[in-house]
């Protein structure tokens, strides 16, 4: 918030998980004439990825996303740690627990690999042009 303020960026957090406060919410955003949006990665999400995904076009929202799955949905953006990158990690400590390591003597380990994914299609619907150096920078462009 401190960041926002420096910036000037008037920031709204806004809670929702069902399909009415998801409705509210994005309503709520299309009134405030709300520059954009970034949804945090939540599992609790992941089962309404239309939904997010559909309200942010019927609002034209600009929204960036924890994960790719998103943007292969028809989302614009997202940044967040690379899932398969993630699970490949997890195949190594499974095996390494297989072999006989002890789990608790298995360092925690956070997320090392992170992916930049924009869907131009979602941006030309939006109205919005991608700069170039923001998509050089991109892992992955879908058209």
């Amino acid at each position: 918030m401190a960041a926002a303020d420096a910036l000037r960026i008037q920031v709204h957090v806004l809670d929702a998980s069902t399909d009415d406060e998801f409705n509210m919410a994005f309503a709520a955003l299309a009134n405030a004439r709300a520059g954009g949006l970034v949804i945090a990665i939540d599992a609790s999400f992941d089962s309404q990825r239309d939904k997010l995904v559909a309200l942010s076009s019927e609002h034209r929202i600009a929204t960036i996303y924890g994960s790719r799955l998103n943007v292969v949905a028809g989302g614009l953006i997202s940044y967040g740690p690379s899932f398969t990158d993630l699970y490949y990690r997890a195949g190594v400590y499974s095996g390494r627990v297989l072999k006989g390591e002890k789990p608790a003597n298995l360092p925690v380990q956070q997320p090392t690999k992170f992916e930049l994914v924009i869907n131009l299609k979602t941006a030309k619907a939006l109205g919005i042009t991608i700069p170039e150096k923001l998509l050089a920078l991109a892992d992955e462009a879908i058209e």
